[in-house]
């Protein structure tokens, strides 16, 4: 049986309504509804409508209560956010005044063992964000990809420089049997990483962030989430990302920049049109945001947090290839 879940605090809560401004008669989708509470929040701060996006099946019985008193202000569209255009388009609408995004796994997954994505507590290694979805499972993953593939995904997607010893000692360990619980996989993994004083973070932590980051094609959906942002926003319109590690944080922080005109367009590779396009975001700070003291202190959880806002121009959507705004470094 799961233990009882902890609270759930929608993080930076307060720095999300003051970056998105949410204003009566307008419409502002929510890629990640999670418990709903930047959902909640918004139609709480003004008569606006939320489109609320979710593809975890257990975000239904939260959709529904919100259906329930809040009428049509409130839409939940089921899919994952990386698809919202097409989703709010054939929700019958082509542009809203606001998209947030809190990426990653909720506090209500990580309380839930049978979910396999926290170590705290003995589970299946699952880790689909929708347990509906026919992809491959964490277990999947470790017990049939090769040493190479395991050592790079661990590498990449964890930033684990240890991803090869990691590698190595899960296809040893997979001979002997199927790696099928949380447990097991943090065990090996803690048996060759060794424990960091600096971070102080469990040894297994980056494993487990790859794996996940690999089974649900996390940094994929946001690739396309921030694509689909530039074309459904209007001119004004916010988008406000929190991201709680490095990987997702550089992506977002490139992707603003380039659209924003603070990288070079230019390349004898693209055509002349697009080495001129003009931005399509102005960025009110270049620098992303963090969670107060406070919340920090209240939760734990929110202390890799960081938000970056961007505001939509009139300029038309770039047509830049995904992979400039992919790389970039962490500021």
């Amino acid at each position: 049986m799961a233990e009882q879940a902890s609270p759930h605090y929608p993080v930076m809560l307060p720095d999300v309504l003051q970056a998105m401004k949410p204003a009566a008669g307008e419409v502002y989708v929510d890629g990640t509804m999670g418990a709903g509470g930047y959902t909640k929040a918004m139609m709480d701060e003004a008569g606006c409508t939320v489109m609320a996006i979710d593809r975890d099946l257990s975000a239904q019985a939260t959709a529904e209560k919100l259906k329930a008193d809040y009428g049509d202000r409130f839409v939940f569209l089921s899919g994952c956010f990386g698809d919202a255009l097409s989703l709010v388009q054939a929700a019958g609408l082509e542009s809203v005044d606001g998209f947030v995004i809190d990426i990653g796994v909720s506090s209500m997954q990580i309380d839930q063992p049978e979910r396999g994505f926290s170590f705290k507590n003995d589970g299946p290694l699952d880790m689909r964000m929708s347990q509906t979805d026919d992809v491959a499972t964490a277990a999947d993953v470790v017990n049939t990809y090769s040493e190479e593939a395991l050592t790079q995904i661990i590498r990449e997607y964890g930033e684990e420089r240890h991803g090869k010893r990691v590698a190595q000692e899960i296809i040893k360990e997979r001979a002997i049997a199927p790696i099928e619980t949380t447990a097991r996989l943090a065990n090996i993994v803690r048996d060759v990483v060794p424990k960091s004083h600096k971070d102080k973070i469990d040894p297994a932590t980056r494993t487990f962030q790859a794996l996940r980051i690999e089974v649900n094609d996390e940094l994929g959906e946001l690739d396309r989430a921030l694509l689909a942002a530039e074309k459904l926003l209007k001119p004004g319109g916010r988008l406000v990302v929190v991201s709680f590690h490095s990987l997702e944080d550089t992506r977002v922080k490139s992707f603003l920049r380039v659209r924003a005109g603070l990288v070079s367009q230019g390349s004898r590779h693209l055509p002349q049109q697009q080495e001129t396009a003009k931005p399509s975001f102005v960025l009110p700070t270049k620098k992303a945001l963090f969670p107060s003291e406070a919340e920090i202190a209240a939760n734990p959880r929110s202390r890799s947090a960081r938000m970056r806002v961007a505001i939509r121009t009139e300029n038309p959507v770039m047509d830049i290839p995904e992979d400039k705004f992919k790389k970039g470094g962490r500021e």
